[in-house]
């Protein structure tokens, strides 16, 4: 079929934009360790989400989780919402997230219940796929006390697989890279650094006047990433866990049109449950097993995009410090992390007002997510509120 004749029929997907979904849910209240296995899993060694004795000196007194942390009571990492409809042969990435959060803090004990729906969609051109949706879905973070605690709109990249295989825009891109001895030395000096930082910084506020235009956050780096982070990142989402899930209401997600080699066997799932649970088969195991990462036009594993969201969110929030606060963040994906690479972090801050409304005084982040080639991998802004003294 010529490049021309290529058609995405989205005409399933229209029956569900503006339609409250279900979907899954965890069965569990958040217990400690989710969130130190979070923290771990993201690689954020922030000491306030996993050392008790630091958490208890800090403004909470507690344990408490980041901002992040919303992803990993999810089931769908906030995707949900934004895969909904059948397009046969498709495979999906994702595209982007923007965050707003209304003041709370998820902390061990809490429930979080979702409401979720289909924002939108709209079909372009992409030299990766030819005919691509971008489909952003709406998921509301909500405790047991009614409290709203953030809402998510996710962007999902839904795709032909056998176009974007015979365009074959990986096929060219060099080898997995290698690190010698010395280039590991530094990287993990450098990070090594950024946390000492933190842990320097300690409780201590950082205050809106202290903060100039121009400055610029300390840089983050992650990785080299490898099977063995991505598949930490993975059990660190709770969903994973078996038997951790239920399901409600309607959604579509599990049935959107997956290739049988990356669909979950029901069925099997109920005997098996790692027949299904997406790492070793099922949507995911394109992000840790080379032959599937391919098969949906991927050169090598790759990394989850609900984690590239979660590291911005870490970054601002452990520059914001537990007495700042991420009030808005909104971030453009376009390449994920693949094995082998170093994602770095850099922000400056561009702008300081105070709200009109709310009396907080904010501060304007432009960020920026690159490899080690200073490929841009995603970029966005993100207002944070910082205390006035």
């Amino acid at each position: 079929m010529s490049k021309s004749e290529v058609t995405l029929d989205t005409s399933d997907v229209d029956r569900w934009v503006g339609v409250p979904l279900g979907g899954g849910e965890l069965r569990d209240p958040v217990a400690a360790n989710d969130i130190r296995r979070w923290s771990q899993g993201m690689q954020n060694a922030n000491p306030l989400y996993y050392d008790d004795d630091y958490a208890k000196e800090s403004r909470f007194g507690r344990l408490v989780a980041p901002q992040s942390f919303g992803v990993a009571v999810d089931v769908g990492h906030g995707a949900t919402p934004a895969i909904q409809g059948v397009i046969p042969g498709s495979h999906m990435l994702f595209g982007g997230d923007e965050w707003w959060f209304f003041g709370g803090r998820i902390e061990p004990g809490d429930s979080v219940r979702l409401e979720r729906m289909l924002f939108d969609y709209r079909v372009t051109d992409t030299s990766f796929a030819g005919p691509t949706m971008f489909s952003r879905g709406d998921t509301t973070y909500i405790n047991q006390r009614g409290e709203i605690l953030a809402k998510q709109r996710s962007t999902s990249i839904r795709y032909l697989v056998e176009e974007a295989r015979q365009r074959a825009k990986f096929q060219a891109d060099e080898p997995e890279p290698t690190w010698t001895d010395a280039q590991l030395d530094e990287i993990d000096e450098q990070q090594f650094e950024y946390y000492s930082e933190i842990q320097r910084r300690g409780h201590a506020k950082r205050l809106w006047k202290s903060v100039e235009e121009g400055a610029t956050l300390p840089l983050r780096l992650i990785g080299p990433h490898s099977i063995q982070s991505f598949t930490t990142e993975w059990r660190a989402y709770n969903m994973n866990i078996w038997g951790a899930q239920r399901y409600r209401g309607i959604s579509s997600t599990n049935q959107a049109g997956w290739l049988d080699e990356m669909s979950r066997d029901e069925a099997r799932m109920a005997v098996m449950p790692g027949s299904g649970d997406g790492l070793y088969k099922g949507p995911s195991r394109g992000h840790v097993q080379q032959r599937y990462a391919q098969l949906i036009g991927m050169p090598r594993g790759y990394g989850y995009g609900a984690s590239m969201g979660a590291w911005i969110l870490d970054y601002l929030g452990n520059w914001a410090g537990e007495w700042g606060y991420v009030v808005h963040s909104n971030a453009q994906f376009r390449s994920p992390a693949l094995t082998g690479d170093v994602t770095s972090l850099t922000g400056t801050v561009t702008a300081k007002q105070v709200d009109p409304d709310t009396g907080d005084h904010l501060v304007e982040v432009l960020y920026t997510m690159m490899d080690q080639h200073e490929a841009v991998m995603a970029k966005g802004k993100a207002q944070i509120a910082l205390p006035a003294e």
